[in-house]
């Protein structure tokens, strides 16, 4: 039985997020949505291989987009291809800029469940050899596709002071930074969150 099956992954009802105010694309005013979402009286932990058919639910992912500002003052931003044996398979090979994963079981044990599993994720997908410091800059919820109507992101925006982060997987091929004109003239290889993210946060 294959992995995906088997993960015990976060959820919340999505009637829930509807109750807190839905919406389409980026929402910026995290603060209307985490305290609800993220209580421990709300969340699930539920299988993933179910989750991911099942849009009575949502599974919360940290999203991580990392921002470095050269000499010159230009924004770059660190992207990569999805390799064929990550674990969406509805998302294979589609470039993207946000590192994350589902908060599971193995989080579960901690106070903070949803910051301990961000930062498995991380520690799982990459190699920061940077100081960074990080915001917590919005949301995403798309429900124009199959993979965004079980799914809510929390984006996080991390600002480095060197381009040092690297993969620390085979799924994440030709990764590194990139120029934010260069990302936003080929949007359309982009996964849809990283394209919302851009146009949101950069465009």
């Amino acid at each position: 039985m294959s992995t995906v099956s088997t993960e015990q992954v976060m959820v919340v009802k999505t009637q829930l997020f509807h109750d807190c105010g839905y919406f389409q694309g980026f929402c910026s005013d995290t603060g209307k949505y985490l305290e609800t979402l993220l209580d421990s009286a709300n969340t699930q932990y539920l299988p993933r291989g179910d989750m991911e058919e099942d849009p009575s639910f949502k599974q919360l992912i940290p999203y991580c987009i990392f921002k470095f500002v050269d000499e010159a003052g230009a924004t770059h931003v660190f992207q990569y291809t999805r390799g064929k044996g990550g674990g969406e398979t509805r998302l294979r090979a589609k470039k993207s800029v946000g590192i994350g994963g589902h908060i599971s079981t193995l989080d579960a044990h901690d106070d903070s469940p949803y910051e301990l599993g961000m930062q498995r994720e991380l520690e799982e997908e990459i190699v920061i050899g940077t100081e960074f410091t990080q915001t917590l800059v919005g949301l995403i919820n798309d429900d124009e596709n199959e993979v965004g109507k079980v799914h809510l992101g929390i984006v996080h925006l991390f600002e480095v002071q060197k381009p040092k982060i690297s993969a620390n997987e085979a799924d994440i091929s030709d990764a590194g930074f990139l120029p934010v004109a260069e990302l936003m003239a080929d949007l359309d290889s982009y996964e849809t969150w990283s394209r919302i993210c851009l146009e949101s946060l950069f465009g």
